[in-house]
């Protein structure tokens, strides 16, 4: 499980030098902090499947930038399940590499 961690953190180092897509870790960082006032959310974060994914996956990263996907994401329990899919995605995704 470490080793996932440590090959997800260093792809993301390679896949963001040089992409011109910088991710403004502050309001992402903002945006989790927003996320984590709502108890399902809390449930996801602390969940050891996903929680990494908030730190290292950029794809991750890069969808919750936007506060206004973040704010339509606590009002839409439709969008929240989009949003777990997605999530789901991600974690099979890191399981292949």
């Amino acid at each position: 499980m470490f080793l996932h961690f440590l090959l997800d953190l260093v792809e993301g180092l390679f896949n963001s030098s040089g992409s011109g897509t910088v991710l403004n870790t502050q309001k992402i960082d903002k945006n989790i902090d927003l996320l984590k006032g709502q108890e399902w959310f809390k449930k996801l974060y602390e969940d050891e499947r996903y929680h990494r994914l908030f730190f290292v996956n950029r794809r991750v990263r890069k969808y919750l930038q936007s506060m206004i996907r973040v704010k339509k994401i606590i009002r839409n329990p439709k969008t929240q399940q989009k949003f777990l899919l997605f999530l789901d995605k991600e974690v099979e995704r890191s399981r292949k590499h």
